[in-house]
This record gives C-alpha cells, structure tokens and sequence, in this order.
C-alpha cells in the first residue's frame, strides 16, 4: 500500500468520523450521559426526516466506494442503513431506537476495521 493511498484512507476515516460525531452524537442530553446528533433530530419529522437520515448516511457508503472497499462491506453498511430507516418510521420507538443504533458510528468503525486488516 502507496503512502498516498494510506494518506486517503486516513483523510476519509477522519471526515466520517467528525461526520459520524455530528450525525449521531453531538448533542448531550442534559443531566444524563446520553448523546444524540442530528440524525435522530431530523428523525423526529415522520417519515420525511428518516428520509432525510437514510440519505445522509448515503455518505458512508460513498467514502466506502472510493476507498474501493469490498462489496461484503458495503452491503453490510446499507444493511444498517436500512435498519435505521426502518427502524425510524415506527412511531416514537423508532425515534427512541434512532437515537440508540448510530448507524453512521456503526459503520464508520466498520470501515476502520476493513481498512486496518487490509494492511
């Protein structure tokens, strides 16, 4: 593996980490230890917001094509796209069960677990 190669992974797993962080956690519940992103925010519109959801986790799996990962590996990142979709659309549980499955922090370390065995 070139350097320039390895330099692109690391610039990718960070920009889908800070992207991870601000889409799943970067919101603290006050008096808890809970964090929340914008994700399960924009989740709270029926329907349209878990649309909005699937869409942006859409980046993950976009990075994963560039960085030329394995179709195993992308089909298991839209898999846990599609369970927080759907898992979403249900009323109110679906919010409370966005806010716990992190789909976008699920499969970023996906990603970094790829990559490092790839080494």
């Amino acid at each position: 593996m070139t350097n320039n190669v390895k330099a692109q992974q690391q610039a990718a797993l960070r920009r889908l980490e800070r992207f991870s962080f601000i889409t799943d956690s970067s919101l603290k519940i006050p008096f808890t230890n809970f964090k929340v992103g914008a994700d399960a925010i924009i989740g709270l519109l029926p329907v349209a917001g878990d649309m909005a959801g699937f869409i942006l986790s859409a980046y993950v799996l976009i990075e994963a094509q560039r960085l030329g990962v394995s179709w195993t590996i992308k089909l298991r990142i839209l898999a846990n796209m599609l369970i927080d979709f759907v898992g979403g659309l249900l009323p109110i549980v679906g919010d409370i069960f966005d806010a716990y499955f992190k789909a976008n922090t699920r499969n970023t370390q996906l990603l970094k677990k790829y990559l490092a065995q790839q080494k």
